[in-house]
């Protein structure tokens, strides 16, 4: 009997070449979801890669794996669908925190209720970087910009707080420069069964030139993980936004994907339509 074949972080690469800025954060990104991957030794045909608009979702392209690129604020309904109807594939979504918390932001918050076993990595640049520079609803109130002088003056979107308060059972954050913690806490979340939910924090250094100091900012949460959702709420809630690890491993049992062979007549349903 042959010996299994071990993959490597290379074998998860497609052809493509990235076309993101110089210095963008999801290169590292990408590399670290091919480590993630080489780590599980999940064969390409066993995973699937969601995503929907923004320079971050290109990355299914750039992955030898199953992908779909979707519409606007639609991939984790598209990752759903298709993790429902395929329950032993791995699912991955991924987007950026205009995609995933702007138009999809109602999606995010019934995936997370609904605690289906896949994984949402969100890469969150405080900015919609493919649309040139406009403010996302994580950026901050007071960042000026030529498309929002003076800053939009809103409250910032906190992603944490709402996956934690949706029912998300994982959630954590990592940082796109630290490579090797970006990799372990995706292992991580794609073991955990149930909606896990990871932000990495992946700067954009062409609209916000001031994001290379978050290599300086970020630091490891001086907590352990906790099960206990209001002790991680307290944790999230005093957060400054630069705390990295996993920071909620929740024990709630992920939605049943359980499917009956049962084919259910539809005659009674349709007999009050018929003209």
């Amino acid at each position: 009997m042959n010996a299994p074949v071990s993959l490597k972080a290379s074998d998860y690469k497609s052809d493509l070449k990235p076309v993101w800025c110089p210095g963008c954060g999801d290169y590292h990104v990408l590399l670290a979801v091919t480590k993630a991957l080489a780590e599980l030794q999940r064969p390409a045909h066993d995973i699937a890669v969601i995503s929907g608009i923004g320079c971050s979702s290109r990355i299914p392209a750039y992955l030898n794996a199953y992908g779909f690129h979707g519409v606007h604020g639609r991939a984790l309904p598209l990752g759903t669908g298709l993790k429902v109807a395929r329950p032993e594939l791995t699912v991955l979504v991924a987007g950026g925190d205009g995609d995933g918390f702007s138009i999809g932001g109602n999606h995010f918050l019934h995936a997370c209720r609904r605690n289906i076993d896949i994984t949402y990595l969100v890469m969150d640049n405080q900015v919609y970087g493919m649309t040139k520079g406009q403010p996302s609803p994580t950026t901050a109130p007071d960042w000026d910009s030529a498309l929002s002088p003076g800053g939009t003056g809103l409250r910032p979107f906190h992603p944490l707080v709402i996956a934690l308060a949706s029912g998300a059972n994982f959630v954590a954050r990592t940082f796109s420069g630290d490579i090797k913690g970006t990799t372990q806490t995706l292992v991580e979340a794609i073991r955990h069964p149930g909606f896990s939910f990871v932000e990495v924090l992946s700067p954009c250094v062409t609209f916000r030139p001031e994001q290379r100091e978050w290599k300086s900012a970020v630091h490891a949460a001086p907590v352990t993980p906790t099960d206990d959702p209001a002790r991680a709420a307290r944790r999230i809630m005093t957060d400054d936004g630069f705390n990295t690890g996993i920071l909620f491993r929740g024990t709630r049992d992920p939605y049943s994907l359980a499917r009956s062979d049962t084919v259910a007549d539809m005659t009674a349903f349709e007999r009050p339509f018929e003209l």
